[in-house]
C-alpha cells in the first residue's frame, strides 16, 4: 500500500510541476505574433517571419489552447486512481 502511496505521489507531484512549462509552451504556440513581434494575418506571412502552422485554420487554435486543461484532468484522474487504490489496498473500499 505505501509503495502506491509513495509512486502516485511521484506521479502527481511531477505531473503538476509540468502544468506551468506546457502551459506556457501551449501559449507561445498559439500566439498571433511571429518571431519578429509582427501580428499574422496569415499561417505563412511573407514580410514576416513564418507564423504558428496552427493560423491556417481556427480549430486548430481552439483544441491546442486545451491541451493544458486536459492535461491537468489527467493528473487529477492519476490521484483518484492512486486513492482508490490504496483505500482498496486498506480494505476501506
Amino acid at each position: 500500500m505505501i509503495n502506491r502511496l509513495i509512486g502516485g505521489f511521484v506521479a502527481i507531484l511531477i505531473g503538476v510541476s509540468l502544468i506551468g512549462p506546457l502551459a506556457t509552451q501551449v501559449a507561445s504556440a498559439a500566439s498571433t505574433t511571429n518571431a519578429s513581434g509582427a501580428t499574422c494575418t496569415t499561417a505563412t506571412d511573407s514580410a514576416y517571419a513564418p507564423c504558428q502552422l496552427y493560423l491556417s485554420a481556427s480549430w486548430g487554435s481552439t483544441v491546442l489552447k486545451m491541451v493544458p486543461g486536459f492535461f491537468a484532468l489527467g493528473i487529477l484522474g492519476i490521484g483518484i486512481a492512486v486513492t482508490y487504490g490504496a483505500l482498496a489496498d486498506a480494505g476501506v473500499v
